[in-house]
């Protein structure tokens, strides 16, 4: 009886426990040195040798390819600071917006666990449309933009923590993500939950051997110009996806357009 009794607690205290945990969708990460393009500048059709194509999230993956979906995720798009929260726009100390020079951006701030939480969710909403259109993986802009913050406003662990919420959306939702440039956060990239690396100009600056270190041959190195083309192709070209684009990555029908490969 007392066994009888023993066994009817234990089957009722396992029927009223949780479910186990269940890992998120796989995700499938871009193939090694597979023929790359770079539409983020606009879609065209991908040539015959291209197999990985990465383009804005706002339009549609290439058909047939492996499309890994571009979101501008430290940084506001020129002209949208109207769209984002007055507050999660970087200030600095006389509380004018902090801009990235170059390229006329707005940075985010990332300096506490709530701004951070709101712009992962705008950001994942973004994610989530990839996942939806079809996409593979995806690849946020801009994580270094900590270093062109003033007066060390924002710094690597803010990076490193917004990125972290990212990866997971991505990956709850089956995408793979990439490490857009920061070669020197590429050490933090099992933290990070990144799964491969998309690397502007490594060749030019020499450091294609450092993201390799980091993620062996799953990086995709895009060069705005011969010598950095000729440095990627004459280290790395046997290893990883290289293109040579145009620095405003153009669509295949301007006359400045530029694609070419090892």
């Amino acid at each position: 009886m007392r066994l009888l009794a023993l066994s009817a607690v234990v089957l009722a205290l396992t029927s009223c426990a949780a479910p186990p945990a269940t890992a998120g969708p796989a995700v499938v990460l871009p193939p090694a040195h597979a023929g790359f393009d770079y539409q983020i500048g606009g879609p065209y059709p991908p040539a015959a040798d291209v197999a990985v194509v990465t383009r804005d999230h706002g339009v549609a993956p290439a058909p047939g390819r492996y499309n890994i979906c571009y979101v501008n995720a430290f940084q506001v798009q020129p002209g949208a600071e109207a769209e984002w929260d007055a507050d999660l726009l970087l200030r600095d100390a006389d509380g004018e917006v902090v801009y990235d020079g170059d390229w006329g951006e707005a940075l985010l701030d990332l300096r506490t666990a709530d701004k951070r939480a709101r712009i992962a969710d705008r950001v994942g909403g973004w994610i989530d449309g990839c996942a939806a259109k079809g996409y593979q993986a995806v690849e946020p802009d801009n994580y270094d933009s900590y270093t062109r913050a003033p007066e060390g406003l924002l710094t690597p662990e803010h990076a490193k923590a917004l990125h972290t919420l990212l990866s997971a959306r991505a990956h709850d939702k089956g995408l793979a993500i990439a490490q857009k440039n920061t070669v020197e956060l590429a050490g933090d990239r099992e933290a990070v939950g990144v799964d491969f690396a998309v690397a502007e100009e490594c060749g030019q600056h020499e450091e294609c051997g450092d993201y390799v270190a980091a993620f062996g041959d799953h990086v995709i190195v895009i060069e705005y110009t011969e010598e950095g083309l000729a440095t990627a192709c004459a280290g790395w070209g046997g290893r990883l996806s290289v293109v040579l684009r145009d620095l405003d990555v153009l669509p295949a029908d301007d006359p400045a357009h530029v694609r070419r490969t090892c």
